[in-house]
């Protein structure tokens, strides 16, 4: 049974934030010498992964996204916790939401989500021949469906946009920089 949006019953303003926190800067221009109020989320680190087989079939997640107020195709991801290195946190983040565990992880790089309005990074691993470990472990947040799809298909589910995350298109676009573009079955 896949993930259904969630129903909004009330909707409040709240100043305590589990991802990040806000902060307002002043800051004065070089170029005009006039005072400006800038807005910046701060967050710890993220982490994506790219969960592979031995057979190339990458472990995705399908999982309900309150933004959106949709459910989204992804690879699993999220936030580096205060005591866990983003190798560590990639590891935790891929067994609580896939029951998945790598034999070995690989860092494909980092980007910066959003420099405008976000202070944090963005890690991406690539996992290789993960093997079902156990459960999933979801928090009470978290309606997710796990889902193998053949690497070969990936390049067409974000062509026909049923691939929408923009840090999921970077991982997969950094995958596909580091072992070459649509050769995937014998690079990997």
């Amino acid at each position: 049974m896949s993930p259904k949006p969630w129903k909004i019953v009330s909707t409040t303003r709240d100043n305590s934030y589990r991802v990040f926190s806000l902060r307002k800067d002043r800051a004065v221009s070089p170029r005009t010498g006039e005072e400006h109020d800038f807005f910046i989320l701060e967050s710890t680190p993220w982490v994506n992964v790219i969960p592979l087989t031995s057979e190339n079939e990458v472990v995705m997640v399908r999982q309900y996204r309150h933004g959106l107020q949709d459910v989204t195709l992804e690879i699993p991801g999220g936030l580096v916790e205060i005591n866990d290195s983003p190798e560590g946190a990639a590891g935790r983040e891929l067994y609580e939401e896939t029951g998945f565990r790598a034999s070995n992880m690989i860092p494909l790089g980092s980007v910066h989500p959003n420099p405008a309005i976000l202070n944090n990074q963005c890690y991406t691993f690539l996992a290789r021949d993960v093997y079902k470990a156990g459960d999933q472990q979801q928090d009470e947040k978290e309606d997710i469906e796990v889902l193998l799809q053949p690497l070969s298909e990936i390049p067409r589910l974000i062509k026909d946009g049923d691939i929408t995350h923009s840090l999921v298109l970077v991982a997969f676009y950094r995958l596909f920089i580091e072992y070459g573009a649509l050769n995937m079955s014998s690079a990997i």
